[in-house]
C-alpha cells in the first residue's frame, strides 16, 4: 500500500475535527521490532523533537517468540529516551494470535499494562481487534489491514490520541 492510504499518513485530518493540527513524524519500518525500533530511536528523536512519541511496537518480536523481558526492556528504553527528549508517551497495546499459547500471550500482553503504570504513560488500546473482525478489512495474511480500513484505524487513532494530548 502506498504510504498516502495508511493510517499515519491520514491521522492528521483525522485529529482536526479535535481541534489538532499535527504533524506526524511516521518513523515505522515494516516488520520492525523492539530492538529496531529502539536503535533507530535517539537519531529519530535528536532530527524531529516530537512533542508526542506514539509508540506501537511489539507485534512482530511476539509474532517471533522473544522473550516478554527482552520486549519489555527495549519498550521501557524507548520510553525513557523518548520523555528525556522532553516528548509525552502514548503506548499502545499490542497483542498477538491466540495460537502463541495462554502462557506467552499472558505474559506478552502484560507488557503493556505494566509499563503504563510502571512509566506513568497513557496505554492506548490496539485496534487491530477492532478491524480484524472485517474480513473484507484485513489481508490474506490474517495479521495486516487492507488500505480500505486505514480511514477507520486513523478516526480510532484520533480519538483515542485526543484523549490523552
Amino acid at each position: 500500500m502506498s504510504i498516502e492510504k495508511s493510517w499515519p499518513s491520514l491521522l492528521p485530518n483525522a485529529m482536526s475535527p479535535y481541534g489538532h493540527q499535527v504533524e506526524v513524524i511516521n518513523g515505522s519500518i515494516s516488520g520492525d521490532t523492539t530492538g529496531n525500533g529502539l536503535a533507530r530511536l535517539p537519531a529519530l528523536l535528536q532530527e524531529n523533537t516530537p512533542d508526542v512519541v506514539l509508540v506501537e511496537l511489539g507485534a512482530n518480536d511476539g509474532l517471533r517468540g522473544f522473550p516478554p523481558k527482552t520486549i519489555q526492556s527495549n519498550l521501557r528504553s524507548i520510553i525513557t529516551q523518548s520523555l528525556q527528549s522532553g516528548a509525552d508517551v502514548i503506548l499502545m497495546q499490542i497483542r498477538i494470535p491466540p495460537n502463541y499459547g495462554k502462557r506467552y500471550n499472558s505474559a506478552f500482553n502484560a507488557i503493556y499494562s505494566e509499563l503504563g503504570e510502571q512509566m506513568s504513560v497513557p496505554v492506548m488500546p490496539f485496534f487491530l481487534e477492532q478491524v480484524i473482525v472485517k474480513p473484507e478489512w484485513m489481508m490474506s495474511d490474517g495479521l495486516h489491514p487492507k488500505p480500505d480500513a486505514q480511514p477507520w484505524i486513523a478516526e480510532f487513532v484520533a480519538k483515542h490520541l485526543n484523549e490523552h494530548i
